[in-house]
């Protein structure tokens, strides 16, 4: 069984500027085709002080900018062979622009079991904070554990 008295642990802080040239690979791996994306202009003619990321692009910066220290598997020693993603959420508070500095923290907010312990899930929350020290982002992830 899953330590519970790890529910509140975190990452350390790391930070990651957001650059043009990978969101333009994320919007085409995607088919995102939105020119808001890709060109300042349209952009700012939507009302935007910059080039925007989709909504699910947090994800992508956590991903690029990982922890030294996996939660789920360093830090409660769950086995990655047993390990499932369960399940993802996003929500998106504000945009998150090209040349934006992001710095992002995960930390574990719950464990709980089901089917008499014979599955475990751990619930990760993953901020995204800009340069301004403005929450842009939340990510949350469940990781389901087979015993």
């Amino acid at each position: 069984m899953l330590d519970k008295g790890k529910i509140g642990a975190e990452t350390e802080e790391r930070e990651i500027a957001v650059e043009a040239g990978m969101l333009a690979l994320f919007c085409q791996a995607v088919g995102e085709t939105n020119p808001i994306y890709r060109d300042q202009n349209a952009a700012r003619d939507a009302g935007y002080r910059a080039i925007p990321t989709p909504p699910t692009y947090a994800s992508v910066l956590a991903n690029l900018a990982p922890a030294k220290i996996d939660l789920v598997i360093g830090v409660l020693g769950a086995d990655l062979g047993r390990m499932l993603h369960g399940e993802q959420s996003f929500t998106q508070v504000k945009p998150i622009y090209v040349g934006d500095r992001i710095r992002l923290r995960q930390r574990i907010i719950d464990i709980y079991d089901k089917k008499g312990g014979a599955l475990e899930f751990v619930v990760l929350e993953t901020s995204a904070t800009n340069q301004d020290d403005e929450l842009c982002a939340t990510m949350r992830t469940v990781a389901v554990l087979r015993n």
